[in-house]
């Protein structure tokens, strides 16, 4: 039985097909729903930069509320996307449990959450939008297929179709 379905959003190009998705599925099941986004580390670069030009309670306060600050501005703009993205039916609002927006390499993250909330089913894209043709899947759907214990809902991208490329 699928009670709680977790969708993990790339925010990307393809986010809204993905999230109709998800809410068909929340719909069908008569499940809950809720949403992750991992946003990545920052990078050994940007981190060094930092380091040049801020002094260490500086950057450790930074780190601390300035990353807080940031991941509560990308939540409520995921929120606001889910607002926009659903117009004409606002009460699929109602379907969504939770949005969280969490830091970390997103294929951990994502398990993590999973568990977390008992996830029945993954919804996922297939890849993001930056991802060529020669790669079908991308890395973080390949993790998430290859060690989810959820099954995983994969949603093929649309970029390709169409151009007759099989």
């Amino acid at each position: 039985m699928i009670r709680t379905i977790l969708y993990a959003t790339d925010l990307g190009l393809y986010a809204p097909y993905v999230l109709q998705h998800a809410l068909a599925l929340t719909r069908s099941f008569n499940a809950e729903l809720h949403v992750v986004h991992a946003v990545e580390p920052m990078g050994l670069f940007a981190d060094s930069v930092l380091q040049t030009y801020l002094d260490e309670s500086t950057l450790k306060e930074m780190r601390t509320k300035g990353l807080n600050a940031v991941m509560g501005s990308i939540e409520q703009r995921v929120l606001e996307g889910f607002n926009d993205e659903m117009g004409e039916a606002p009460h699929d609002m109602q379907l969504i449990k939770e949005v969280r927006v969490l830091q970390g390499d997103p294929p951990q993250v994502i398990l993590t959450e999973a568990q977390r909330v008992s996830a029945d089913l993954l919804v996922i894209g297939s890849h993001s939008h930056g991802t060529t043709w020669d790669t079908p899947l991308g890395r973080t759907a390949q993790r998430l297929v290859q060690l989810s214990e959820a099954p995983v809902y994969l949603v093929p991208m649309l970029q390709h179709r169409g151009r007759g490329e099989l």
